[in-house]
């Protein structure tokens, strides 16, 4: 399976001469053509093709692309104008032979550039100057934003791209993604340009000739091989035959699955393949016989991911017959383990033993899951996606989840499906029936999957949302976090409605909540907004209506564009608390830049404060670049009793790999700043801890990204002896406040210092469990219980008291 070349191989590949200086992810060259009007040439023009792989339009005016001989050092240019479309093409024409029959679609650039049919060099510039003086290491030249060295030649990205005929060009293969070598990056085949219009002209094209259906040598199990990566990738293959499971006909991955009903003799080699067919809607339908032509390619959906093998290129179906009968679905039988170490395209597959291998030797091909199995995620109706375990037994949550425990186990039972018909709402803990079928993919959500052409039946389980139970005396004080997913002022009431009603039904309107994910007054517009007041004051004003207290707010607007998010959306953490139970103890000048320090009353005094309330922990500090900044305050309770509260959203997961990377043990990129930010937290908290003699009451809480036993909480913590995690109280199988890729686990921590002693916490089931969610984050709420300042601590004191119900 997979898209470009093993991990491995493109980092060894760094080191040698040649390679690009970045990697292009928007603009590419994506095609070239030299042997227009040439004898047999079909086209009568050369031609260069350009993508843009980006979601908005790029304007190219004052670019220009340039052409060079093979061993040659004088640049040829025609100038570029207007924009390429967001996945658009964008078709340059150059110079015209005798020959040809057929004219290229309506050119957005025209040049008079001779091309050689056989070997040369393509560069894309952000400049009209010619390029000069760069020798055969012109893709690192100043302006070059792409270049294809094709045939003999050294001036290349890394290694050069097949030779050129004058009825073969080299397109860009796959999902035309970048890596710097254009031996992997490009295939040759049939001339096929595009222009910004979308129109298309194919050399092949014969719309009355619907070809000849007789099957080629080449079957589905030679191209998948019995390793990872097809041992014929980069091959042109014609007329594959096979019969149509499955057809995607929506997204820019349209095309359709195949299988051979022949099985061949190795249990390692798959019997089908998905035919990537890019924008363009495939004209088959499940159940007929069709014969594929194309190339194979190997995509690659996310960095550090498996790949999928794929017939791609410039493809062409003939259909033979129509209403076959399907393939016999294979049962899911996963083994015990999930995966092997190390590099998985390096070793051979042991699908007895693995489950990644097991998934891996029946890509493509039809699948069914023929037992009951339980739902341990909720069904995303948006996307029709859902996972289910089939180990019940393997570390399930009392309320019909699998939750993760470590990096080590990663509940090797679950199984992702997606009802290509559509599923509908349901929650963790239902019952998916026995009978669902579809075809293996892999995908960049999720890694391996079930496109199920066929759901059994989905019954619910009578999951119930979670309440805070009544504090059993009223000088109890209690503090709450919630991620409240990007809340904006421009968000529907609804939104804020069924937020308000969590905060007021299920968290018992608590006396200090901190949020995070409080978006700027117009949300995701990106036009230097930072304030929040109107995002605070609606939400407020719901959380009234719904019959909670009138909340007071405290919060600092960030510097605009600096502290992550959806971009143009500012989020940040804001306090709220009831006046009527808590005081906010204000000192004058926090903002974005300042950083909040601990300040004792007098040199030798163990009373202290903070320097600016609200504050930022140490703004500055490369820990928070492009992330959130601690939100710290100093609060008064219960007659005039201190506590210091830290609401904290370190930054995110994205860039980890996928649990189901190519290489083992995923790479946790990301950590890597996690670490950092957790230092600087836990040396705020010791700062305050020793100026006032382990005597402050601190709270650190909020969406830290991070697992229990993760590094970063570790580092937090000072392995325990800084601040206590009070998820580490709760048992084993109920440590979890967010699901995902169908894993129970813990991104949400509410910790204390020391000096408090009595307290009662738990975690409020409300959304990660279910379909109708007001977040994707649970909530956790501590309550600090009045009157246990004594030694011994009386009874009601003592951790264990419940604070939910169950």
């Amino acid at each position: 399976m997979a898209a470009a070349l093993p991990l491995a191989v493109i980092a060894a590949m760094a080191g040698l001469p040649g390679t690009a200086n970045a990697l292009s992810t928007d603009v590419v060259i994506s095609g070239v053509y030299g042997g227009g009007g040439n004898s047999g040439a079909v086209f009568k023009n050369d031609y260069i093709e350009l993508a843009n792989l980006s979601d908005n339009p790029v304007s190219v005016a004052g670019w220009s692309v340039q052409y060079a001989s093979a061993a040659g050092v004088v640049f040829q240019t025609t100038a570029l104008s207007g924009s390429i479309p967001a996945h658009g093409k964008y078709l340059v024409q150059q110079a015209q032979g005798a020959g040809g029959t057929v004219a290229l679609p309506t050119p957005d650039a025209t040049g008079t550039i001779p091309m050689s049919g056989t070997s040369g060099v393509v560069a894309l510039s952000t400049s009209t100057v010619p390029l000069a003086g760069c020798g055969t290491a012109c893709s690192t030249a100043p302006n070059v934003k792409d270049l294809i060295g094709y045939g003999a030649t050294a001036n290349v990205e890394t290694l050069a791209a097949p030779g050129l005929s004058n009825t073969t060009a080299d397109a860009r293969s796959g999902a035309m993604i970048d890596t710097d070598n254009n031996a992997a990056d490009f295939s040759s085949g049939v001339p096929k340009a595009t222009n910004t219009a979308g129109t298309t002209v194919s050399a092949g094209d014969d719309p009355g000739d619907p070809g000849d259906p007789t099957p080629g040598p080449i079957r589905i199990h030679d191209i998948q091989g019995a390793g990872r990566i097809s041992p014929i990738v980069g091959q042109n293959v014609t007329n594959v035959p096979g019969i149509v499971t499955a057809v995607r006909v929506t997204g820019s991955a349209r095309g359709y699955w195949i299988q051979d009903p022949t099985v061949d003799a190795d249990p390692l080699t798959s019997e089908g393949v998905f035919v990537f067919t890019g924008t363009t809607t495939p004209a088959v339908a499940i159940g007929d016989s069709v014969v594929a032509s194309g190339r194979i390619t190997e995509f690659r959906p996310a960095t550090g991911s498996q790949s999928l093998t794929e017939i791609g290129g410039t493809v062409k179906t003939i259909k033979v017959s129509g209403g076959n009968a399907l393939p016999t679905p294979v049962p899911v039988a996963f083994p015990d383990a999930y995966t092997k170490t190390g590099s998985l395209e390096a070793q051979p597959l042991e699908p007895n033993s693995y489950v990644l291998d097991w998934l891996e030797v029946h890509e493509g091909m039809r699948v069914t899951v023929a037992q009951d199995t339980r739902l341990v995620s909720p069904v995303n109706t948006e996307f029709a996606e859902l996972w289910v375990t089939l180990k019940p037994n393997q570390n399930p949550t009392p309320r019909g989840g699998t939750v993760y425990k470590s990096y080590d186990d990663q509940n090797s039972g679950r199984l992702m499906i997606l009802a290509l018909n559509g599923a509908p709402a349901a929650n963790v803990g239902s019952t998916l029936a026995a009978g669902t079928a579809g075809v293996v993919d892999y995908q960049s959500f999720g890694g391996y999957v079930v496109l199920a052409t066929q759901l059994g039946t989905i019954t619910e389980g009578g999951l119930k949302k979670q309440k805070v139970l009544p504090p059993k005396k009223a000088g109890d004080l209690s503090v709450a976090t919630y991620n409240v997913e990007n809340l904006a002022f421009t968000n529907p009431a609804s939104k804020f409605a069924k937020l308000a009603q969590a905060v007021v039904t299920n968290l018992g309107s608590p006396d200090i909540l901190a949020l995070e994910e409080i978006q700027d007054n117009n949300g995701a517009t990106n036009d230097g907004t930072v304030v929040a007041d109107q995002t605070i004051a609606k939400f407020v004003a719901a959380i009234q209506a719904a019959g909670g207290p009138a909340y007071d707010s405290r919060s600092i607007n960030p510097n605009n564009g600096t502290d992550g998010g959806e971009p143009g959306g500012n989020i940040r953490q804001v306090f709220l608390f009831n006046p009527a139970r808590t005081t906010f103890v204000d000192r004058p000048g926090g903002d974005a830049n300042t950083a909040v320090s601990v300040v004792r009353a007098r040199p030798t005094s163990n009373q202290v404060s903070l320097s600016v309330s609200p504050g930022r922990i140490d703004p500055g500090s490369d820990a928070w670049g492009s992330s959130r900044k601690p939100l710290v305050g100093e609060f008064l309770f219960d007659g005039n009793k201190q506590l210091f509260v830290v609401a904290n959203h370190f930054n995110s997961k994205g860039g980890d790999y996928p649990l189901s990377a190519a290489v083992q043990p995923p790479v946790r990129t990301s950590e890597v700043q996690r670490q950092k930010q957790a230092t600087e937290v836990n040396e705020f908290i010791q700062d305050l801890s020793v100026k006032s003699a382990g005597r402050a009451r601190a709270i650190v809480l909020g969406d830290l990204n991070d697992y229990q036993f993760s590094p970063s909480i570790q580092t937090l913590t000072g392995n325990g002896t800084v601040l206590k995690t009070l998820i580490d109280t709760l048992p084993a199988d109920q440590r979890y406040s967010y699901v995902f890729d169908g894993n129970s686990q813990v991104l949400d921590h509410i910790a204390i210092s020391p000096a408090i002693k009595g307290y009662s916490y738990g975690i409020v089931h409300i959304n990660a469990e279910f379909s109708d969610q007001a977040s994707d984050h649970d909530p956790q709420i501590v309550r600090i219980l009045t009157g246990c300042d004594t030694d011994p601590l009386p009874t009601r004191c003592l951790p264990g008291s419940p604070v939910v119900d169950q």
